[in-house]
């Protein structure tokens, strides 16, 4: 860049790399100051940056010589941090257009943030047009975002003064006697994660009416930096309602609500109902599945990683037996192409994740063969030497018989393509948690599926939390392909997620999260994780967790394993 040598400065100055290149720097430069010269364009925006691996905002100043790493809307976190940002602005229009409403930020969908405005009449698709207006003035005027420390009591009054109970009820389990606000304009509040410095940042966002609430959309990474085309998604905000409805039965809102269950020793029967809701629900399932055994043939599971399938495919075979089905399991993994035949991805890579690492005409023979009541020798791939084997396995079904199938590829009609429509039963499965943090910080469905597996495979692969972060951003972009633009053809979804399993999962994860160093890629995200499970008060004792849970699925003691 022309102008990075203009902040030279030998009296008083540091040095700093940055994308390998060693800049002498007045001491105090901000973070901000720095980023504009790296951003001349203003595209891709720069909106944090790790400082010697610690993640840092743009209005930190630079104090002694280190190694800057901008961060950009197109990164994980960079996206937080805009996502965040947009939130807050979106709140305060509200606000201020409707006085003495609460927002709530429920859940994603559609590329964007679910959001509901509770006001004393609906809020209809006028008034999000308002809203959208009053946001671009407030960004317009580039306001900016001011951080402060105050006490953990004075916090409470603020919040209970905007009638924010569930940040209220939250503060009780701060473990600091301090907590960091922002404000932008009048508005002080409350997220757990950084912002960008003003809101001049945040020029690109879309708002959708979706009764009752409204999405906010913002640019995706997957899209490279575009908003994506706004999707109803029928199914599954019907999946997020269902979750509030338990939530209601489980008179549980935030987390506040679950740690004064814990502390109060009263979690026993709640994780019964948690776990009975999810009974009924499998229980349902296999109904319909049982009202036609002539028709649905083949039963087809997918779902995201750590949803759990493994268990609910178990649970609904059990089900079915109990309405006098038996059904037979046939596993994806062995009809996978001898490995040299496995297709590369854009790395050059094998890409085990494709549908084509999967010998489709094979499975399509024998499934074909299996249902017109013919025998079928089965394959066995052998992962050591990467090849097909054939040792002696066949198997014949009946006519009331279906076939489970269950995998990432399972609602692609490419994977069973011979088959009718009409004989498949598709089910989408996922860990789609209704509850959260408080009124605007909300539970990821990605961060407890994430916790998830890191507790699962340190405990059944032997992999360190590196490991498992190393990974993730592979098995995310492997997900937005393959698993999640099929989702709306599943004929019924199941939600996977238990209010009480962050609680449970959160004495397995903080030990491994903490081995991750200062020094390694991923330490910001296990701060940020440790953070995040920081507002739980950790379940103790497993001993109300039954053996056919989901959660035994990852903290081990199944009874299907």
């Amino acid at each position: 860049m022309s102008n990075k040598n203009s902040f030279t400065n030998n009296s008083h100055s540091i040095k700093a790399m940055i994308n390998n290149d060693l800049l002498e720097l007045p001491k105090g430069t901000k973070l901000e100051e720095i980023a504009k010269s790296f951003n001349e364009s203003g595209k891709n925006k720069l909106v944090a940056a790790l400082v010697d691996n610690e993640l840092k905002e743009l209005n930190y100043a630079i104090d002694e010589d280190c190694e800057i790493k901008f961060l950009s809307i197109m990164s994980t976190i960079g996206s937080r941090i805009y996502q965040r940002s947009l939130v807050f602005v979106f709140i305060r229009s509200c606000m201020e257009l409707f006085s003495g409403c609460k927002v709530s930020v429920e859940h994603s969908i559609s590329g964007g943030l679910y959001c509901e405005v509770h006001y004393k009449r609906t809020i209809d698709e006028k008034d999000t047009e308002r809203i959208n207006e009053r946001m671009k003035e407030i960004i317009a005027e580039d306001v900016p975002f001011m951080k402060t420390r105050i006490p953990v009591d004075e916090a409470k009054e603020i919040f209970r003064d905007y009638g924010q109970t569930g940040k209220v009820r939250l503060l009780k389990y701060r473990e600091k006697p301090y907590i960091n606000l922002y404000q932008n304009g009048w508005l002080k509040n409350y997220f757990y994660g950084y912002m960008v410095p003003s809101t001049g940042y945040l020029d690109e966002f879309n708002l959708h009416y979706y009764k009752p609430g409204i999405v906010i959309q913002f640019p995706k990474i997957e899209l490279k930096g575009e908003i994506g085309e706004f999707k109803e998604h029928p199914k599954l905000f019907k999946v997020f309602r269902e979750a509030e409805k338990w939530g209601e039965i489980l008179e549980i809102d935030y987390v506040a609500s679950l740690n004064d269950l814990i502390v109060s020793k009263k979690e026993g029967e709640f994780i019964r109902i948690a776990e009975a809701l999810h009974e009924k629900k499998i229980a349902e399932i296999a109904d319909m599945i049982s009202e036609h055994p002539d028709k649905k043939r083949v039963i087809l599971i997918a779902g995201p990683t750590s949803s759990g399938k493994t268990t609910f495919a178990q649970r609904l075979m059990i089900q079915l037996k109990v309405n006098g089905i038996k059904p037979v399991s046939i596993s994806l993994d062995d009809y996978f192409v001898d490995r040299e035949k496995t297709p590369l991805d854009e790395y050059g890579e094998y890409d085990f994740e494709s549908l084509y690492a999967i010998d489709l005409d094979s499975f399509n023979r024998d499934l074909t063969a299996l249902l017109s009541g013919d025998e079928v020798k089965l394959p066995h791939f052998n992962f050591h030497t990467g090849k097909r084997e054939y040792k002696g396995n066949t198997l014949k079904i009946m006519e009331n018989q279906p076939i489970i199938l269950e995998g990432i590829h399972a609602l692609n009609d490419e994977l069973t393509k011979s088959i009718e429509k009409s004989k498949k039963f598709k089910i989408y499965i996922s860990a789609l948690t209704q509850l959260n943090v408080d009124e605007h910080n909300r539970i990821p469905t990605t961060d407890t599926r994430l916790i998830r597996r890191i507790v699962r495979d340190f405990k059944y692969r032997s992999n360190d939390a590196v490991r498992t972060l190393s990974l993730w951003e592979s098995v995310r972009r492997g997900e937005e392909k393959n698993i999640f633009p099929f989702q709306e053809d599943a004929d019924v979804m199941f939600n996977s997620a238990l209010f009480y399993e962050l609680s449970l999962l959160k004495k397995s994860a903080e030990p491994l999260l903490r081995q991750v160093d200062s020094t390694n890629p991923y330490f910001s995200e296990a701060k940020r994780l440790l953070k995040f499970l920081s507002y739980f008060v950790a379940l103790e004792n497993e001993i109300d967790i039954p053996r056919t849970s989901i959660l035994r699925e990852f903290i081990g003691g199944s009874a299907f394993n």
